[in-house]
This record gives structure tokens, C-alpha cells and sequence, in this order.
């Protein structure tokens, strides 16, 4: 009995330093940016959404859509929103925002993106971990925190 409590007790902090570097190693890297004038499409992995491309199921969500009255001051908006939530800014160009949001514990990073499209009052967003395969549904439900705290009337969570 001792032994399986030992080799428990040690499984368990094998674990818990796997977890700390692969949250080390997600600090490293940054958004993957435009392609072609589009957010890039999620990888293979299930820990990540994105609005640009309904035909991927798996990774598909809505984007958010605004009103023609809201168009100018859009940009602020949004990097308001990702700061009261958390998020630090990264890039910031003319319809184009990368900010990370880092896990409290391990430190596991994630970007998020978002590409305004005033032509079609719609803003695309793009969440997805840098390192592993499953998020607990923590990019998607990140994107559905974004969107309520867009159209709440005060503009933030």
C-alpha cells in the first residue's frame, strides 16, 4: 500500500512539472497573424475557434456582429473588452488586434484575434492555445465571454 502511494505521489508531481513546461513553452511564440487578409485557420487540435471559416465545423463560431453606427469606434471597444477580461494587447494595426491571455496557474498562453470587417459590420476572432491538444473548451468559451461583453450596454464584463 505504501508503494502505490509513493508511485501515486510521484505520477502526480510528474504531471504537475509536465503541466509547468508546457506553460513555459507556450510563453514563447506569437499570434499567427493575416493570411491572405483572413485570420489563420485553427490547427487540427480542438483547442481552438474561429469565425472566419464556417465550413470547419469542429472549430466554427460565430463571429459578432455590429451596427453601422458602432463602426468607428470599434477598435477601442474591443481592446477595452480584452483588457477588463484579462487580455494584454499585443499588435494593434487598422482592423487588425492580437492580444494573449495567460493562465493563472500553469501560465499556459493563448492568443486571440480579431479582424474587423467594417464592409460587413462583422468582427472575425480567432482563439487558440499555443501548446497541447484539449483547452476544456477555455478558447470558446473566451470568444462567447467576448461577445456577451460586446453587446452588454456597457461594454464590459
Amino acid at each position: 500500500m505504501e508503494k502505490l502511494i509513493i508511485f501515486s505521489v510521484a505520477i502526480g508531481l510528474l504531471i504537475l512539472i509536465a503541466l509547468f513546461v508546457l506553460g513555459y513553452r507556450s510563453q514563447s511564440g506569437s499570434a499567427p497573424g493575416l493570411a491572405d487578409g483572413k485570420l489563420q485557420p485553427c490547427p487540427d487540435s480542438p483547442n481552438c475557434v474561429n469565425s472566419e471559416y464556417p465550413l470547419n465545423a469542429e472549430h466554427y463560431i460565430e463571429p459578432v456582429v455590429f451596427s453601422a453606427h458602432e463602426t468607428e469606434q470599434i477598435s477601442d471597444r474591443v481592446k477595452i473588452i480584452i483588457q477588463r477580461m484579462r487580455g494584454t494587447v499585443n499588435t494593434e494595426e487598422s482592423d487588425y488586434l492580437a492580444a494573449t491571455f495567460t493562465s493563472r496557474i500553469f501560465g499556459f498562453v493563448d492568443d486571440f484575434e480579431i479582424r474587423i470587417d467594417r464592409a460587413k459590420n462583422t468582427i472575425h476572432v480567432r482563439s487558440g492555445s499555443r501548446v497541447g491538444r484539449s483547452d476544456l473548451g477555455a478558447n470558446r468559451k473566451r470568444v462567447e465571454n467576448f461577445k456577451i461583453a460586446f453587446h452588454s450596454k456597457t461594454g464590459g464584463p
